[in-house]
């Protein structure tokens, strides 16, 4: 029988140990602080002049919207499963899982697009440095493949090497944009024409402020991935060092850390943000920042090259290669988080999936199909990845609105409702521009659900019982029937008379040749969720109508509650249980589609399987009889 695994709620542990917040903001800011390397492209792109406007609205959104949502995400679900663990809570039976599917989908489009595409970017950027171009021209396909499979080996080595990585990337890479940023405002400061000429400009194109602001909102969506990396923030909280007393059940501590980590991330790179689209804008010529143009998707590389020089805008581009290579590594470390959490506990995955080196594996060898499949373009991947981040964040702001509704806070729920009206408005707007991401996030969703279903139906005569209790009443029963020879009855439970278990034991006696002095305890199984796969088994001992022992079970499943019962009792009292049973009508494929969805069906030969694959010693193993 499977062996009694601690949950998450089990006991305190020591839930305080891991990385400083600082350190783990680093880990998931090579995600967030990457998109310094193409968000200014991407605003110049979409607002033209406007940039620095909608830049300013992207920042409030970020602040006032996705920071509030997740730092009550962070004190909601603070062991990693983030936003996914509480819509869960909402839904139960198979509608809950295959609705966590569909979110796993949208959270696994967004983590493995941000290995490949950040991977592909890093390349671009490697191949368009003046050094390079030359010499790396057409192999951005080779590049990508080898920068995904040392992302790979970094977490195949361990996890905190992948943190002392991302530490040195990001203090590197930022250092490197305060010199840019500097440089560029005292370009701006001294060259005074070019602040009149762009608002002149600005304001012959959309004539005064308010105008601005609504062209602003309009442009928001196509901005929309400044805001990404807070998913991965709350995904990595398991590894944020919290405080001696933090238990899993209330990590103070950690929930601290974490906060000061989606604040801090947020608040540098809103201040980035704002200041990259303004020198980009002002100093970059509109042309260049076109298709082909030399400032396409490096718009801040631009700049280092242009008034820094080369060598400094070398060193520039290749702290950007290594910080958009690593970004993958916040992703990665949420994938590994988030989906051992869910599909092995739901049966939908084998056991393995829990190990970190095989779902490294896994991971990286998708990664790399997907880069195959989009040819390593940026462009191609970068609806799927907006699509991705922009679900999760919907997600997250629709359950923190839920969670505020049902604590009775109003002005609470009131105010993320609003949030969660303007993420869903990016999402659809995004999603109306670029389908291709949702036709890519559906694949991710087909692909999950079918690996998901598959590896149910292979584990469909696995025994799931985590471990097995019995109340004083269940072990006396157990323990005087063990004087002789221990028989079980199964029983539907239905009107529990006197006439019910009568008439059960007269058939079991005829059915079996039993004689009249043979001694019986009924079992009783009711299913609660059979959508469940894992979970433990409470057994009661009660005495029906006087005179009849009957022990209840509740479970997901009765053939594995049933299997798992009688392997306990044979360990507990040495000697090897019989149990009785009468036979199913109806078709036996009909009756296994039963068991496979609602935990019920054909119950002996299922019981007989499970068994059967749990103790393959047939001496010890305990007899089914069916009549």
């Amino acid at each position: 029988m499977a062996k009694h695994q601690q949950g998450p709620h089990a006991q305190p542990t020591s839930a305080h140990k891991g990385q400083r917040w600082w350190r783990v903001m680093c880990l998931t800011g090579v995600d967030y602080f990457s998109t310094l390397g193409y968000q200014p492209g991407i605003a110049a792109l979409a607002a033209g002049l406007l940039s620095p406007v909608a830049t300013i609205v992207l920042v409030i959104v970020t602040l006032a919207g996705a920071l509030p949502v997740y730092r009550r995400v962070a004190e909601e679900s603070p062991h990693g499963a983030g936003s996914i663990a509480m819509l869960e809570r909402l839904l139960s039976f198979w509608q809950g899982k295959l609705f966590v599917l569909a979110l796993l989908g949208f959270a696994a489009t967004d983590f493995l697009i941000t290995i490949t595409l950040s991977a592909a970017d890093a390349a671009t950027h490697l191949v368009e440095n003046p050094h390079f171009t030359s010499l790396l021209q057409g192999k951005e396909m080779i590049i990508t493949l080898v920068l995904v499979a040392l992302l790979g080996a970094v977490f195949l080595k361990g996890f905190l090497e992948a943190i002392g990585v991302a530490v040195a990337l990001v203090g590197l890479y930022l250092s490197l944009n305060v010199v840019v940023v500097a440089v560029g405002l005292w370009h701006v400061m001294t060259a005074a024409h070019v602040v009149t000429d762009w608002s002149s400009a600005l304001t012959t194109q959309h004539g005064n402020i308010f105008v601005m602001i609504g062209v602003s909102l309009v442009i928001f969506p196509k901005l929309a991935l400044g805001m990404s990396g807070f998913e991965t923030g709350v995904a990595v909280m398991p590894h944020v060092e919290g405080d001696p007393s933090d238990t899993e059940e209330k990590p103070a501590g950690r929930i601290r850390g974490t906060k000061k980590l989606l604040t801090t991330a947020a608040v540098i790179m809103s201040v980035f943000l704002i200041a990259t689209s303004f020198i980009t804008t002002l100093l970059i010529p509109e042309k260049d920042f076109q298709s082909g143009g030399p400032a396409n998707g490096r718009a801040l590389a631009y700049l280092a090259h242009e008034y820094l020089g080369s060598a400094f805008g070398s060193v520039y581009d290749f702290s950007t290669v290594a910080i958009l290579w690593f970004a993958g590594a916040s992703a990665m470390a949420g994938l590994l988080n988030l989906m051992p959490r869910y599909l092995p506990r739901y049966g939908m995955a084998p056991h393995w999936a829990r190990a970190v080196r095989p779902m490294v594996l896994v991971f990286t060898l998708i990664a790399f199909l997907v880069t195959w499949i989009f040819n390593a373009s940026v462009d191609a991947q970068g609806g799927a990845y907006a699509t991705g981040v922009l679900v999760l964040m919907s997600s997250a702001a629709i359950a923190v609105t839920i969670a505020c509704h049902k604590a009775g806070q109003r002005h609470g729920t009131v105010a993320f409702a609003v949030i969660s009206a303007v993420f869903l408005y990016t999402t659809v707007v995004n999603v109306i521009e670029r389908p291709d991401g949702v036709k890519i996030g559906a694949c991710f969703i087909a692909g999950i659900v079918l690996v998901s279903l598959m590896s149910r139906l292979a584990r469909a005569f696995e025994l799931r019982v985590t471990s097995v209790t019995l109340d004083d009443m269940a072990e006396r029963f157990v323990r005087d029937i063990a004087h002789r020879k221990i028989r079980f009855i199964a029983n539907e439970p239905d009107s529990r008379d006197v006439a019910e278990y009568r008439d059960k034991v007269q058939q079991i006696r005829a059915d079996n040749d039993l004689p009249a002095e043979e001694d019986f305890i009924f079992v009783e199984v009711t299913v609660l969720d059979p959508s469940e796969f894992e979970s433990g088994l409470s057994v009661r001992g009660e005495v029906m109508c006087g005179r009849y022992r009957v022990l209840t079970l509740e479970s997901s499943s009765i053939p594995n509650a049933l299997a798992a019962l009688l392997l306990y009792v044979r360990d507990m009292t040495g000697q090897r249980p019989h149990m009785y049973f009468e036979w199913t009508e109806g078709n036996p494929f009909a009756n296994f589609l039963r068991f496979f969805l609602f935990g019920q069906g054909e119950v002996a030969p299922v019981t007989r399987e499970v068994l059967r694959e749990a103790e393959p010693d047939r001496a010890r193993r305990p007899r089914v009889h069916v009549g």
